[in-house]
């Protein structure tokens, strides 16, 4: 009998109904086919519970979206409070407008903001300012990184022809020559660069930029009149209350947020500098949803959290003693762990392979005794990670590579 006997019966049922079952990102082929959980059933804190009743210290935390915790009572009390005066209306609510307030106070370059749902709602926003402000078409993205799922850049094949892409054009992340090379070929062609403040391409280690890239790529941008996007989707409000770009000293034109900026509740926002606002105000954005004061409320509540309580400080701690532990451990069982990225949302992979089956197998064994660890994907830690559930997380980690290592 199955470990996920509830999981696979339900993936046999939506399979007859819905596209593969599951799909995107948190499709099983995605994860560990038949070796991990399909289906959540509840969570609070750290820790979830799958449709089978087995529990887990989550280090994914909903993809990034969970930067408190599961469940947190402030900010759901925050939300509950706005449902009972409603969600979606004919207009926005102030929540609209404490909350733009807000986010442009907390980024230094901002002067105006707007709000969506989904990261890839304000990625493909921001390109299209950018095109709009410039009255150009190309944009320039870094090779292997993730902004969405639009045709421009998503990471799929179905249904995309050859002009989707006909004006996206891709360099290597710390290769500051080839995009002086881009610049140079398409010369007053370019109306954005969109970059990620750190690169965290998935089956790869992340990297940093190397010193003078990020303020490289921002001042051939300034010099050719290119608009500079962060995409801090992953990043936003776990390394910096005021963007990630402040860790890593570039100023850009515009950033995306979302993930983090709710706890869970679906919000995006993209903020930008005033040479943009006109640019802005001419690119129609919209959804029926999108202002919906609930997530507004959430989004409020959390940032206070994240202020107040020392957030950012607390995930970098308790992220660095899970590194140093899983090091550690890597190294008393004779199988170096690697990781790479910020503490906060880290990757980590065993060196010695390069097809990631003895990865696989080690998350596998993680998830059995109780520690969701993804094995392709960056991890996301939240501030209801304790040191206490840090070290059950590793004792996990170690028991489940010493149970790989009597096999391999």
């Amino acid at each position: 009998m199955s470990h996920y006997e509830k999981s696979l019966s339900l993936f046999e049922r939506a399979s007859k109904v819905a596209p593969g079952g599951i799909y995107g990102h948190m499709s099983p082929a995605a994860c560990l086919p038949g070796a991990s959980p399909y289906y959540a059933a509840k969570a609070d804190g750290c820790r979830y519970w799958d449709v089978d009743g087995h529990k887990y210290i989550d280090f994914m935390c909903g993809y990034g979206p969970i930067i408190l915790g599961y469940n947190h009572p402030e900010v759901d009390e925050a939300a509950a409070k706005q449902r009972e005066l409603g969600n979606c209306f004919n207009h926005p609510t102030e929540r609209f407008v404490e909350l733009v307030e807000k986010l442009v106070s907390l980024v230094d370059f901002a002067d105006w903001g707007v709000l969506a749902k989904n990261g890839g709602d304000v990625t493909t926003w921001a390109i299209q300012v950018a095109r709009e402000h410039t009255k150009r078409k190309k944009i320039i993205r870094l090779k292997g990184s993730y902004h969405g799922v639009d045709p421009w850049c998503t990471p799929g094949h179905g249904g995309l022809i050859d002009e989707d892409r006909e004006h996206i054009h891709s360099f290597a992340w710390n290769d500051l020559k080839a995009f002086q090379g881009l610049v140079e070929r398409y010369k007053g062609q370019i109306a954005g660069l969109i970059v990620s403040p750190w690169h965290h391409p998935v089956f790869a280690d992340s990297e940093f930029g190397a010193d003078g890239f990020l303020s490289g790529l921002e001042k051939i941008c300034r010099e050719n009149g290119i608009v500079l996007i962060s995409d801090d989707i992953r990043g936003g409000f776990r390394l910096n209350i005021g963007g990630s770009h402040a860790e890593y000293g570039y100023t850009p034109d515009i950033v995306c947020f979302c993930k983090a900026l709710g706890n869970g509740y679906p919000i995006s926002a993209a903020l930008g500098a005033e040479h943009l606002r006109v640019a802005a105000s001419k690119v129609f954005l919209t959804g029926s949803y999108w202002n919906s004061a609930v997530p507004m409320a959430a989004a409020l509540k959390t940032l206070e959290i994240i202020e107040r309580d020392g957030v950012i400080a607390h995930l970098k701690q308790t992220g660095q003693r899970l590194a140093d532990g899983l090091v550690k451990i890597g190294e008393k069982h004779g199988h170096r762990i690697r990781f790479s990225g910020p503490p906060a949302v880290p990757f980590y992979r065993l060196t010695e392979e390069t097809n990631f089956v003895r990865q696989q197998q080690w998350c596998a064994e993680a998830m059995k005794r109780g520690a969701f660890l993804h094995p392709h994907h960056n991890w996301f830690l939240c501030a209801a990670h304790t040191d206490a559930d840090i070290d059950a997380a590793l004792q996990i980690a170690d028991d489940a590579l010493a149970a790989c290592v009597e096999t391999w």
